[in-house]
């Protein structure tokens, strides 16, 4: 992995998306993120400059061979908007016989989460600064991830902006596309609406099954720890919603 000063818009991040109607010039699509940086700390900033060659991986187009990334064989997990990673670096600690790769847009983060994995000397996790989509469509291999979570991701709540949501049906056939056959998607929000939005997109998807009974929400899983926006959102009274569903096995 070659090293890579992010602290300027790395590979896959553009300074344009400060403007919320901005697109992807190569495929006129609606980003589902607007990247706000916030205050960067000198600690933070310490992290991307000497710690993004021991944890980070440059985004761009060649494909990703997770064995080369971990230097080892072992089921992928991949989390999409880790936000300051805490809840990553948790289950990456206590996970260790399983790879991790975060994917994050927002540097303050990515420098907190890189802070969190050099003092737990994590050797399981990766991290990189990138549009999860361009990944996903340009760099992740078919049939490789074991499991996809994305825990409370921006639900966009004016009608008019559901369109940004990135649970989409479109964005779902990508995942299911990476996903191993059994691989698993998990989903957490405390958006009420968005849940059952997401909940019917992806029972409506035939490669995947719920997990949940009755074809529902799954109860809060014991591995997942809570995220700063979960705890915001108990303290607010809000619900939260976990969603769990598995890859068919596919049809040779």
């Amino acid at each position: 992995m070659n090293p890579v000063n992010i602290a300027q818009p790395a590979s896959g991040i553009r300074s344009g998306l400060n403007d919320p109607d901005v697109v992807s010039p190569s495929t006129r699509r609606i980003r589902s993120f607007v990247r706000r940086e916030g205050r960067m700390t000198r600690a933070q900033q310490r992290a991307l400059t000497a710690l993004w060659q021991r944890f980070g991986v440059d985004a761009g187009v060649a494909p990703l061979d997770p064995t080369v990334l971990f230097g080892r064989h072992a089921p992928l997990v991949l989390e999409i908007g880790f936000g300051d990673g805490e809840a990553l670096a948790t289950m990456a600690s206590t996970d260790p016989m399983a790879n991790y790769l975060g994917l994050e847009v927002h540097r303050p983060g990515i420098g907190h989460l890189l802070l969190r994995a050099e003092a737990l000397a994590l050797t399981n996790l990766r991290v990189m600064c990138a549009d999860a989509v361009e990944v996903l469509e340009r760099q992740m291999p078919d049939d490789c991830l074991g499991q996809v979570r994305i825990f409370f991701p921006d639900p966009w709540p004016k009608a008019r902006h559901h369109k940004r949501r990135l649970i989409q049906p479109s964005f779902v056939a990508l995942l299911v596309q990476k996903l191993k056959s059994g691989g698993q998607l998990h989903i957490a929000t405390d958006c009420e609406d968005y849940a059952r939005s997401i909940l019917s997109i992806l029972n409506a998807t035939s490669e995947l099954n719920n997990r949940a009974p009755g074809h529902g929400f799954m109860p809060h899983p014991m591995h997942r720890p809570p995220t700063k926006f979960e705890q915001r959102g108990w303290r607010l009274g809000y619900a939260v919603r976990d969603i769990l569903f598995a890859r068919r096995d596919r049809i040779e």
